[in-house]
């Protein structure tokens, strides 16, 4: 069965801040709640045909796979897609600007799964998205936080 999940949100920061930061797979573990662990496969930089391993815990079961960015077009969108798995997946990120400091985030993840898959992932991915906005609002306000 496919999966296709669509979760946004609007964050009261610049897009360009957004896009950078969230962009980088070395930030997910901040801001995804399942993602326990990110490691390069190949130079640490956002690109196409780059390689990022992940370790996530989705669904009481350990993940380990591997994303390859397949798009980017800096600022405004990411794709990436599962070269190794336990299932075939495909993460995209698009980023656009809302007014004057304000960013509207989309994250959509397509791939095999069952009903269940797509409802923990659309659960999982508000309260990712959530946890970003929390993340960078207070950052651009002053409240500390990652850089």
């Amino acid at each position: 069965m496919a999966v296709d999940v669509r979760t946004e949100v609007l964050i009261d920061v610049p897009c360009a801040e957004v896009a950078a930061y969230a962009a980088d797979p070395s930030n997910a573990p901040e801001w995804y709640v399942n993602i326990r662990s990110v490691e390069w496969q190949s130079a640490s930089a956002v690109e196409v045909g780059a390689r990022v391993a992940f370790v996530a815990r989705f669904l009481g079961r350990r993940l380990a796979y591997t994303y390859e960015i397949v798009e980017y077009e800096p600022g405004r969108r990411l794709v990436m897609r599962t070269a190794e798995g336990p299932f075939p997946m495909e993460t995209t990120y698009t980023w656009e600007p809302v007014g004057k400091g304000r960013t509207r985030m989309t994250l959509r993840n397509r791939g095999r799964g069952n009903r269940l898959t797509g409802v923990a992932m659309r659960r999982a991915n508000r309260k990712d998205l959530a946890a970003l906005k929390e993340l960078l609002e207070r950052r651009g306000a002053g409240g500390g936080g990652p850089a």
